[in-house]
């Protein structure tokens, strides 16, 4: 087992190619949003508009959040390695409390105030009886089962839907430390991972015995990716590429991406979706993409820096973005639902979004989770999505882990 690393040999840097898998995925799910508003309002804007277009441009939501299991099962493991050394060396109470830090301040808030919305009667935020009212949202919010509460009372409204994959990646990380403490030393740790990678597919088709809602939001159906995320994280600290073969990774992830996000509707790709492959698919592309990116340190374009500053804020637009998309929505139709309007909603919705999700961060989540970080005596002074390069690089920054 290699030594515990120290505060002065840990040097963690932002991964550019991660933060726009990241931008890539919030946009995705922010484009659907705002399309779910217009569809639900029977607005027909999309009415001439080929079919393989329209779901590139508006229906890849739920592939955006597989996205983010990959990169989280990544950087999660990635940073257990980093921090104790190797997986089997995790602190299981620090784990808790450091993803604590990173998860609870937001999310209490975000709580805090959909209930004074809801006592307060608004529309868009009031959960019904049928769901099981007020307190049985809070309940699921709190034990991180909003997706099996959704699949057997139906939908919540759409700040309390949001929730439903945070509750699929905390229910993962509730048993991701005592895993690797007890079998990560070994090769039963591959087999359980290996285990929830073949049974992904099974749980978005056969296991969901046809409810709509589980095929898309159970346990298993996401967990998937998080555990491709995890391998990723462990085949990045094991195995170093050369520059061909990394290229060819970067290559080929990206051709799997185009592939499920461009081609889904195509009808060649139908069988795979009825099979539950499409986001295994996706998946294992981004994995491909994230080993270029992690080994080659690869620097973005200036020209992606929007798509960056989106992506690592990700967790806090993907959290407030509903507020802004039911602003804007409203206004949109006290105006009358003019169709010239749709593209300014979709523009203005996504822009002010990713405003509010930076000064959450800047104002609120992140000093929050620096101040919890240094109660447990922390080095870190920053936060980010990180890896440790194989050799230090000039004139950047360390980074706090995420």
């Amino acid at each position: 087992m290699n030594p515990e690393p120290t505060a002065t040999n840990r040097s963690w840097k932002r991964l550019d190619g991660v933060d726009l898998l990241r931008g890539l995925a919030i946009f995705l799910v922010l484009m659907n949003h705002v399309n779910m508003r217009l569809v639900l309002a029977k607005v027909p804007y999309m009415r001439g508009v080929p079919v393989q277009l329209a779901h590139i441009l508006v229906w890849n939501g739920q592939l955006g959040v597989q996205i983010f299991f990959v990169i989280s099962g990544f950087l999660i493991a990635s940073i257990t390695i980093r921090r104790w050394g190797s997986l089997s060396a995790v602190s299981i109470l620090d784990f808790y409390r450091l993803r604590f830090a990173r998860i609870a301040p937001l999310l209490l808030i975000l709580l805090a105030v959909l209930t004074a919305l809801h006592f307060a009667n608004l529309k868009d935020f009031v959960v019904h009886a049928k769901t099981g009212g007020l307190g049985r949202a809070l309940f699921a919010a709190l034990t991180f089962h909003v997706n099996v509460l959704e699949a057997t009372r139906g939908y919540l409204p759409a700040n309390w839907d949001v929730l439903w994959s945070l509750s699929v990646e905390e229910m993962f990380y509730l048993f991701f430390p005592l895993v690797a403490r007890f079998l990560g030393r070994g090769k039963l740790l591959l087999g359980v991972l290996l285990a929830f990678v073949v049974l992904g597919p099974f749980a978005r088709t056969v296991l969901a015995h046809g409810n709509p809602v589980w095929q898309e939001y159970s346990y298993l159906g996401g967990m998937d990716a998080i555990a491709l995320g995890v391998l990723t994280a462990l085949l990045v600290a094991r195995l170093r590429f050369s520059r061909t073969t990394l290229r060819m990774f970067a290559a080929c992830g990206l051709a799997l991406l185009a592939l499920v996000l461009g081609f889904a509707s195509v009808r060649f790709m139908w069988p795979v979706g009825r099979a539950g492959l499409d986001e295994t698919i996706l998946a294992i592309g981004t994995c491909l993409i994230i080993i270029a990116a992690a080994q080659t340190q690869w620097r973005s374009p200036r020209a992606f820096v929007p798509a960056l500053l989106l992506g690592q804020r990700s967790y806090e637009v993907y959290l407030t973005h509903m507020f802004v998309v039911f602003a804007f929505f409203d206004w949109f139709v006290r105006l009358g639902k003019p169709m010239w309007l749709v593209p300014v909603l979709f523009v203005v919705s996504i822009a002010l979004a990713s405003v509010l999700g930076e000064l959450v961060a800047r104002l609120y989540s992140e000093p929050m989770n620096r101040l919890l970080r240094v109660k447990l005596d922390d080095v870190y002074d920053r936060l980010g999505s990180v890896v440790e390069p194989a050799a230090p690089l000039p004139n950047e920054a360390e980074v706090a882990a995420n």
